[in-house]
């Protein structure tokens, strides 16, 4: 086996693991991750992006929820870089992918995105966005974290 992918829910999956590490042969890596980011979470992302990407300019242009998802990471904290292009024409962006992102992180990322959305008049598509700043209109740009309804997509995030 050269890859392998167990995510532990059961304790037979548990069991399997133990297996698996106890029978590798030495030198294997072995790598433990937390929940990835829910699908939901992700759909969440991509809508916001694209609001911001058709309501917004930044430094006198528009950009692509691609592009504007490269400067929301990096302006969560989290690890993104831009390296030239082998024909230094351009800047490619290089670093963490939002699909490796873990629940938590793909939650922080939301709520900084929210809140950047809030402080620079984006007008959120999603129906539930809209409906979370409306129940909350006082209470800065959305309710707490810990009071925040939670669902599989993390509201806010």
């Amino acid at each position: 086996m050269s890859r392998a992918l167990i995510t532990l829910d059961t304790p037979d999956d548990r069991a399997r693991a133990a297996r698996w590490c106890r029978d590798l042969p030495r030198g294997t890596r072995v790598e433990f991750k937390k929940t990835k980011r829910t699908l939901p979470q992700n759909a969440r992302m991509w809508s916001m992006l694209t609001d911001v990407a058709l309501q917004k300019e930044h430094c006198g242009r528009r950009y692509t929820p691609d592009l504007w998802k490269i400067l929301m990471m990096h302006g969560c904290g989290l690890e993104v870089q831009m390296i030239p292009s082998l024909n230094n024409d351009t800047l490619i962006p290089w670093g963490q992918s939002s699909s490796d992102l873990s629940k938590e992180e793909m939650t922080d990322l939301i709520e900084f995105m929210f809140a950047w959305g809030a402080e620079n008049g984006i007008i959120w598509s999603d129906p539930a966005l809209r409906s979370l700043i409306a129940s909350a209109p006082n209470r800065g740009y959305l309710a707490s974290p810990s009071t925040a309804p939670a669902d599989d997509a993390s509201v806010p995030a």
